[in-house]
């Protein structure tokens, strides 16, 4: 039988006071008046105020104790993780110039700071996006108009005007979720971003060379966010090769030296120049490129109005505004294959980080002792972004770096090893002034002299950091919006939501890894260690993990123990702000846990890491409340039961706190009758109806592979349940009666007649 922590005194203040105002007849009978106004019990309130305190403090030594545990085993508490963010800057209003902003640049989302990672080039121009989406429902008779423009401009009519391909131009409208498959909703595989004067800056014609002399030559930070319908990926066995065939294209208008295209109508076909190439994204990314200079950034000098958007030409703009505003086009081409869906595109961005800063902090002083360690005020902290500054008693200053462990550290005073030849050179380990860092708990710990220098006694210690704050950094869309040091005239802004925030692991959770980490040493052998292992990805909050042995969710009949070598992974989050109770994971939760199992597991293993596909399920209760009772407390009880019931993660109180829905357990409308019947204050569930999707009602809703159910609708009703089809919208289908007896009248409308 394991044992429980113990609570040494559990006695609070009023329990501490209420003893002692009992005992004073027992050991004062003289003392009679021992109202609130005395001071003899102001003196009890003052000491039962400061006992509970101290045992408070008492009841804290079994937990220092577990920390202290798990901090000799070396298995340290999971630190918080910072959220990432993709901001971009706006120069709407400034000087036509580029301004060049460092990185570590700090911008905030109300009191929430974040760091820019990376130094940019905020070009003073705006930007849109846009898209060639095909027709393929236009009518013959503007097929023929079309023709005949055709005609007129190339000198011979199309050999048949049905095959021309039309087209609407749409602008790229950002989406919290789906995304436009570049490949296949475009005609041409292409996304257009028109390069702007902005519109401020008038009159256009006279500011568009200004715009490309002070964009020419810089550098652009083109920002992509990708968008995958079926998060999933795939660690195969070994180390796969790196596929170069899915590029993005990142091209300008190749203009001739003469500026204008030919006039032989067969040669009128624009020319692109290629600027950069990258590898389809799986994350948000950043993609710099340089611009050509500015005599480069225009567009065709005899262009004429009819070859507006055709063939390979940018896309035609309606809106002439908008047309005389543009410096050049930008185009991103993607492969058919590539399969690449993207939810918002923009420029002027950079990723940011959820830190704040600590400068100079002022340690205690050191002592000269072994294994001296001291704890920073502010926690979590940021692994590798502390900087440790040790001024010697002779007033040198000296920079300690950190290290991963201590052992690895050479000795204070320099020795050669005597079992070593004398022949031999011998190897003095100079790495000494180091320390290490316990991210959670913000400890930095020194060495013994051994292994790792000592500070010496008087030494002044001061240490500049970054810490963060864990899931508060996951904000929305629009709330990064404010930096305390930017330019004037610049605006920020984040486009998606951040990500990657989560909070610190806890001292209970950290217990549990004790023996699971003695059991796997941080491989991935059996199930238990997948399990584990898998938990412990920093910068996400993992609700649910079933591992699946042996199972190939690519292989349609496959059953667990089926596909030897194959581990499947069904992975839930904790938290989706789109679907509160049935999370799904997206590609940057999944790429995460990918990434931090990659170096971890047998390189003859393959993983695939999957979500649930959920399964839409219709519930129709109706029931009779207890006489008296509250019908519409009584009702939304049954809700929130049901939800709980089938939710897929784990709910307070579950036996197993690490499951939800069980996988392959179908959904049966005799249990839910079961569960909505032991609510409080339910007098008797009439019925419960379900059904699947779009199917009939049945009584048993199978439940196969990685599905799971999730409530599509339900709806709760005092007396008989109400229909399947009522609660989906759609229109109950009733049978009727129909006679052929023609001696009975059928029912026939007439028109009334209009008064004159």
């Amino acid at each position: 039988m394991p044992l429980t922590i113990p609570t040494l005194d559990d006695r609070r203040y009023q329990d501490l006071l209420d003893e002692a105002l009992a005992r004073i007849p027992i050991h004062n009978p003289e003392w009679t008046n021992f109202n609130q106004s005395d001071p003899g019990v102001t003196l009890l309130q003052v000491f039962s105020f400061l006992t509970e305190n101290l045992l408070y403090r008492s009841n804290q030594i079994p937990e220092r104790n577990r920390r202290k545990f798990l901090s000799l085993l070396g298995v340290p508490l999971q630190a918080a993780s910072s959220a990432r963010g993709l901001v971009t800057f706006n120069n709407e209003r400034g000087a036509l110039q580029t301004l060049t902003l460092n990185n570590n640049l700090e911008v905030r989302a109300g009191q929430v700071p974040y760091r820019t990672t990376a130094a940019l080039d905020v070009l003073p121009i705006e930007a849109q996006v846009f898209y060639k989406r095909e027709l393929t429902d236009v009518p013959q008779q503007v097929r023929d108009y079309y023709a005949q423009l055709y005609a007129s401009f190339r000198g011979t009519p199309p050999s048949d005007p049905s095959q021309l391909r039309m087209y609407d131009t749409r602008p790229l409208v950002t989406r919290s979720t789906g995304g436009l498959d570049v490949g296949k909703d475009t005609m041409d595989s292409s996304l257009w971003i028109a390069l702007l004067v902005r519109a401020s800056d008038k009159p256009y014609d006279q500011t568009i060379d200004d715009a490309r002399e002070a964009i020419g030559g810089k550098t652009l930070n083109l920002g992509l966010v990708p968008y995958f319908d079926v998060p999933q990926r795939t660690l195969t066995p070994g180390t796969p090769p790196a596929e170069t065939h899915n590029l993005l294209e990142y091209k300008l208008p190749a203009i001739p030296a003469s500026g204008g295209l030919s006039t032989t109508p067969s040669e009128r076909v624009p020319a692109y120049q290629t600027l950069a190439t990258s590898e389809v994204p799986i994350d948000p990314v950043v993609i710099q490129i340089t611009l050509p200079p500015a005599e480069q950034l225009t567009l065709w000098n005899n262009f004429d109005p009819l070859e507006s958007g055709v063939g390979d030409f940018p896309p035609n703009l309606e809106d002439t505004t908008l047309n005389d505003r543009v410096i050049t086009w930008l185009r991103i081409v993607a492969p058919k294959s590539a399969n690449f869906k993207v939810m918002w595109a923009g420029l002027n961005a950079v990723f940011v980080d959820q830190r704040a800063r600590v400068a100079n902090e002022l340690l205690p002083a050191a002592t000269g002792e072994p294994d001296q360690s001291f704890t920073l005020s502010r926690t979590p902290v940021i692994p590798g972004t502390v900087q440790l500054s040790v001024t010697l008693p002779t007033g040198a200053e000296e920079q300690w770096a950190e290290i991963d462990d201590l052992l690895a550290a050479g000795p204070e005073v320099p020795a050669p090893d005597l079992r070593q030849s004398p022949s031999v050179a011998p190897f003095i380990n100079t790495t000494i002034n180091v320390f290490t860092l316990d991210a959670e708990a913000g400890v930095l710990r020194f060495g013994d002299g051994t292994h790792g220098r000592r500070p010496p006694r008087g030494a002044v210690l001061r240490a500049s950091y970054d810490y963060g704050l864990g899931r508060e950094g996951n904000v929305g869309p629009s709330a990064i919006n404010n930096g305390p040091a930017l330019p004037a005239g610049i605006k920020v802004s984040n486009p998606v939501r951040a990500w990657r925030g989560a909070e610190a692991e806890t001292v209970t959770d950290g217990e549990k890894q004790i023996a699971r980490y003695l059991q796997h040493r941080d491989r991935l052998v059996n199930t238990a260690d997948f399990d584990t292992i898998t938990r412990r990805t920093p910068g996400i909050d993992i609700g649910r993990v079933e591992v699946l042995p042996a199972y190939n969710p690519k292989l349609t009949q496959s059953q667990i123990g089926d596909a030897p070598g194959a581990v499947t992974l069904l992975l839930v989050p904790k938290y989706d702000p789109l679907h509160p109770d049935t999370p799904e994971p997206d590609q940057i939760f999944i790429n995460a846990v990918c990434e931090y199992l990659d170096p971890r597991r047998l390189v003859t293993t393959e993983v695939f890491l999957r979500g649930p596909t959920y399964k839409q399920i219709w519930i129709s209760v109706g029931f009779k409340a207890v006489a008296g009772a509250s019908v519409a407390l009584v009702r939304e009880t049954i809700k929130s039961t049901l939800y709980n019931f089938l939710s897929p993660l784990p709910n307070e109180g579950d036996a197993d706190p690490a499951r939800g829905w069980p996988l392959l357990k179908p959904v049966v409308d005799r249990e839910l009758m079961a569960v909505a019947s032991r609510v409080k204050d339910v007098l008797l569930i009439n019925d419960v109806i379900i059904a699947a999707g779009t199917d009939l009602p049945s009584g048993e809703i199978s439940i196969t592979g990685l599905e799971l159910p999730r409530i599509a609708g339900i709806t709760i009703s005092v007396g008989e349940p109400i229909p399947i089809d009522q609660l989906r919208g759609q229109p109950t289908v009733t049978t009727t009666t129909t006679t052929t007896d023609p001696n009975v009248f059928k029912p026939v409308p007439v028109v009334p007649e209009e008064c004159t």
